[in-house]
């Protein structure tokens, strides 16, 4: 027996694809050298981990169960993993299941393919199969597999994908005036600046001469449209070849399944349609296959451009929503909310500007400015002789990531005049997760300022108890879904006296949000709730109005 399993163990290890055995459940019993190298992981340490974890986030659920099921040997060409430093692989599998003496599967045994390669047969030079000898790029063939692959999935989620066909305008010219050396090396940097701008779901390939791809999964139409422009914008930048600064741009037509097509080839003819259409409109543009995204893109471009004249031109105020202390019914503290008031289309909801804000990274100049408008606004109150109360600002994720934001929070205290301690910054849990030590320092370089820090939407996102010590916050927020209907639902009521009860235990404060009846007033009042804030006492209110609400010193 021993004998047989160090041969198995032998074999195992000798072997170039990368094996693993799990149970029946999908846990983890051994892996072999070559699949520690191809993830990343200590083959020790898999031992005992749920294998779904190496494909989930990065595929859905529906399809990791499914690689468990019972059935004959399954290839699956084009499947994702996740490697160790958290990007995403993407390997050829074989999934067998192992059947014991009963004829039940007992065991699962999943190889990743080694990578195969081909010798041209002119240079003698060896390259990826399935993949463009010049960029590297996959090519037609593995786009056509991930297109269909995505497409299952997509069914299986409801969801649609996105195919951008996108071809370099005027290339030709390139090639003439500066040889097809400099071309091929101008198609090399396009592939490697498209590689750069999608998302580890997308893929992006080369179809022929100067013609590219992105299959991109997406929720809306807006989620194409952001491809598109960040792809537009990184060609825009230009290349140098031979000494020469050049500058090229790209024209893309877009389709959507399953409103253009059923399957890649639909997809293509559509893409390359509408890519066409593009180019005989003057090219550095992109043109959706069906004429009414295009009108749905068009009115997004309108609106951002819209909005950066909103900044420039004073458009936007702010509304104040009152933070009130329920044992006395005074206003302690407030949210600054901005509002964005057209002199055409009147007033327009956060809801429609904020996410297309977010998108295009306009959401750092807006919350630049709603930070110094609402330091200056408490300051004036101040001034007035109101009691001091404390200002709550929302800090978007890339605002919180920029490298100024520091510099900006003091500029905006140092020019208001503005004691830091009245001034706290809202962020979200989610924003917190993905760098949390580098979250952490952040924070507390702006707690060092003097300023507050909130965690807003409390216990809806990533919350883990063992970071939230970690963190050098002054507040939390009961998020609205746990006030809403704490006067019925005891399970409700018993998270929202835990969340207030962790509050007192890490001393700080708890404010809860969307308090709207008398019986949500008792209830945190109850409970020891500091704050409130909800229809109950006030909406958002403009400055004028907001003002009347608050007592003289």
């Amino acid at each position: 027996m021993v004998e047989t399993e160090a041969l198995f163990t032998a074999v195992l290890d000798a072997t170039a694809d990368a094996v693993m055995v799990t149970d029946r459940a999908g846990f983890i019993r051994r892996v072999n050298q070559a699949f520690g190298k191809l993830t990343g992981f200590d083959p020790a340490l898999l031992v005992g981990r749920d294998a779904r974890e190496l494909f989930r986030d990065i595929n859905d659920d529906e399809f990791c169960d499914e690689l468990w099921n019972e059935g004959a040997p399954r290839h699956y060409p084009s499947v994702r993993s996740k490697h160790a430093d958290g990007r995403a692989q993407v390997h050829a599998l074989c999934m067998t299941s192992i059947r014991d003496d009963a004829g039940e599967a007992s065991q699962f045994l999943a190889v990743i393919l080694s990578e195969s390669f081909q010798t041209d047969a002119v240079t003698g030079e060896s390259r990826r199969v399935g993949h463009d000898a010049l960029t590297g790029l996959p090519d037609r063939s593995i786009l056509a597999d991930r297109v269909g692959q995505n497409i299952l999935n997509a069914k299986r989620a409801n969801k649609s994908i996105a195919l951008l066909v996108m071809g370099l305008d005027r290339f030709t010219l390139i090639n003439d005036a500066l040889g097809y050396a400099a071309g091929d090396q101008m198609l090399k940097e396009v592939a490697d600046r498209l590689a750069k701008v999608i998302r580890v779901s997308d893929t992006a390939a080369r179809l022929d001469s100067d013609k590219f791809a992105v299959m991109t999964p997406i929720s809306a139409i807006d989620d194409s449209v952001i491809v598109a422009e960040k792809v537009l914008n990184a060609i825009k930048k230009p290349f140098h070849l031979k000494g020469e600064e050049v500058f090229v741009t790209f024209s893309i037509g877009i389709s959507i399944y399953p409103t253009d097509g059923e399957d890649f080839d639909d997809l293509l003819k559509d893409s390359l349609s509408a890519m066409q259409y593009a180019k005989q409109d003057g090219g550095s543009q992109y043109r959706f296959f069906a004429s009414d995204m295009n009108a749905k893109a068009k009115n997004r471009l309108a609106l951002e451009k819209r909005m950066r004249a909103a900044l420039a031109n004073g458009e936007f105020v702010l509304f104040y929503q009152p933070k009130v202390e329920p044992k006395s019914n005074r206003v302690r503290g407030a949210e600054a909310l901005i509002r964005w008031r057209d002199p055409v289309h009147g007033m327009i909801s956060p809801g429609e500007f904020i996410p297309v804000a977010e998108e295009t990274g306009l959401i750092v100049d807006i919350g630049t400015w709603v930070m110094r408008a609402a330091c200056f606004q408490v300051k004036a109150w101040q001034d007035a002789g109101y009691a001091p109360i404390k200002m709550s600002v929302n800090v978007s994720s890339m605002q919180f990531k920029a490298k100024d934001l520091l510099d900006k929070v003091k500029l905006a205290l140092a020019d208001s005049k503005l004691d830091a301690k009245w001034l706290e910054l809202e962020i979200t849990e989610s924003m917190l997760m993905n760098d949390v030590e580098g979250a952490i320092a952040r924070m507390q370089a702006v707690r060092d300022l003097g300023c507050g820090l909130s965690i807003d939407d409390f216990g809806t996102g990533y919350s883990s108890l063992s970071y939230l010590g970690r963190f050098p916050i002054t507040t939390l927020k009961i998020d609205r879904a746990f006030v809403k209907d704490v006067q019925d639902n005891p399970n409700t009521a018993e998270i929202a006296r835990a969340i207030i009860g962790l509050s007192r235990g890490l001393n700080l404060e708890v404010v809860a949000e969307g308090a709207e009846l008398q019986e949500h007033i008792d209830f945190l009042k109850d409970n020891g709730c500091d704050s409130i804030q909800g229809f109950f006492y006030s909406k958002p209110l403009e400055a004028h109005v907001f003002e009347s609400k608050l007592t003289k010193v």
